[in-house]
């Protein structure tokens, strides 16, 4: 299985937090990291925006890409959500097991 961090943007930490405390409850992720105070400016409906949001970067694997999407896109309060998967190409072995051991269902 590859490894894969998932980007994913949220207006506020609370909304982080929900969204990552029920992807690692339902096993579509390992881990959710949580930045505060990311500066975000984007283009959206014709307007340029400039707001604070907060930056999770989900540790998963491949395999449950779709089903990560699927369940941040439910939980998410934004029309069109941030979800950017990007490969792990290199790792500490033994926390790479780690995600795929805490991603696996069953």
């Amino acid at each position: 299985m590859e490894g894969i961090a998932v980007l994913i943007t949220t207006p506020n930490e609370d909304e982080a937090a929900r969204i990552g405390r029920a992807l690692v409850d339902e096993k579509l992720a390992a881990c959710a990291n949580i930045v505060k105070g990311v500066r975000s400016i984007y283009r959206w409906k014709g307007e340029v925006c400039d707001d604070q949001e907060c930056l999770m970067v989900v540790k998963t694997v491949d395999e449950r890409f779709e089903a990560l999407e699927r369940r941040v896109k439910e939980l998410h309060s934004y029309d069109v959500p941030e979800i950017i998967a990007l490969p792990i190409l290199k790792g500490s072995e033994p926390y790479l097991n780690w995600v795929e051991e805490n991603t696996r269902l069953g």
